[in-house]
């Protein structure tokens, strides 16, 4: 009976590895929107770490989150750290690119509820009265992460806060 078990309980566990193998090497979340509204006015929105509470998806997650903004809170070089609950867990970011009204870019590095190292990009392209805004996120998946990977969807679990964060990005810039 326990080596039933203990067979059974291998083989399982052998399975989960042998899929998390097959999980891709790195992970990328897009999302776009459409926004009615010059790119000034939605790039000074992102492209500012103290105007990210007026949309940011995780801002309303934990209203007792502990924020630290660096000597410069917008541009190259802008930092921002937190540490919140487990829906928001605890990291930073820091601006590593910005060309005004149309390209954003941030390092981002998670430390907890697990340690990851992304790059995140803003891009915003203009077309007549709209602004369309695309929002990504990159980086390595380690194998640990792949093992989660088996279990949770990271694209439709991140990619839901994005589309959050678009439409309340949305609704700043369109007032």
């Amino acid at each position: 009976m326990i080596q039933t078990i203990l067979i059974v309980v291998f083989v399982v566990v052998a399975g989960i590895l042998i899929l998390a193998a097959t999980k891709p090497d790195s992970l990328r979340v897009e999302r776009a929107a459409a926004i009615q509204a010059p790119p000034e006015k939605i790039f000074a929105l992102i492209d500012d770490f103290r105007a990210w509470g007026s949309w940011s998806p995780w801002e309303k997650k934990d209203p007792a989150m502990k924020r630290t903004f660096g000597a410069t809170t917008r541009g190259k070089g802008a930092t921002y750290a937190w540490a919140g609950n487990k829906d928001v867990g605890q990291g930073s970011m820091e601006i590593t690119a910005s060309i005004p009204s149309s390209k954003i870019a941030l390092k981002l590095d998670f430390l907890k509820p697990f340690e990851a190292h992304n790059s995140v990009e803003f891009t915003l392209e203009t077309r007549g009265e709209t602004t369309n805004v695309t929002w990504t996120m990159q980086g390595p998946t380690p194998f640990f992460a792949k093992i989660m990977h088996v279990f949770i969807n990271m694209d439709r679990m991140v990619g839901a806060d994005f589309e959050a964060g678009l439409a309340k990005l949305k609704a700043a810039a369109e007032k």
